[in-house]
């Protein structure tokens, strides 16, 4: 990744991530949130229901989930349409902006699987040296 240049005045560039006044903080906050990454990748394959995520994606709570996909409505990522049906049938889908987002997220989960035996042995390794105290 490539830090943006200050500008004239010391100013940073807006879209520097780096920058703790940037406004991409606030999104990388949201795609990397414990349960952000889950949820996107989740919805790659297309639309599910409320309860077909929380089925899909073990741990979440229900309010998690729905705080995280608010989120993620207001943000342009995910859209939530409601059927008109009794009871309302309301479901979650990605956006062209999410789709676009979790090309490299899908990537990225890929790393960690055929990586996660390799990270188990490192942590256990560096657990056994360092008295089981994790480095900080």
């Amino acid at each position: 990744m490539v830090r943006s240049q200050a500008r004239p005045g010391g100013r940073q560039d807006r879209s520097d991530a780096f920058n703790s006044d940037c406004p991409a903080r606030e999104i990388l906050d949201h795609i990397t949130s414990r349960w952000g990454v889950l949820i996107l990748t989740a919805l790659r394959e297309g639309p599910l229901r409320f309860s077909e995520l929380h089925g899909y994606i073990g741990g979440i709570s229900e309010k998690m989930l729905s705080h995280t996909l608010r989120t993620f409505v207001r943000d342009g990522l995910v859209a939530r349409s409601v059927a008109p049906t009794v009871p309302p049938r309301v479901s979650y889908e990605l956006t062209d902006l999410g789709r676009g987002l979790t090309e490299p997220m899908h990537e990225f989960l890929g790393w960690i699987r055929v990586h996660t035996a390799e990270v188990v042995r490192a942590q256990q390794q560096f657990d056994g040296h360092s008295g089981g105290t994790p480095a900080r």
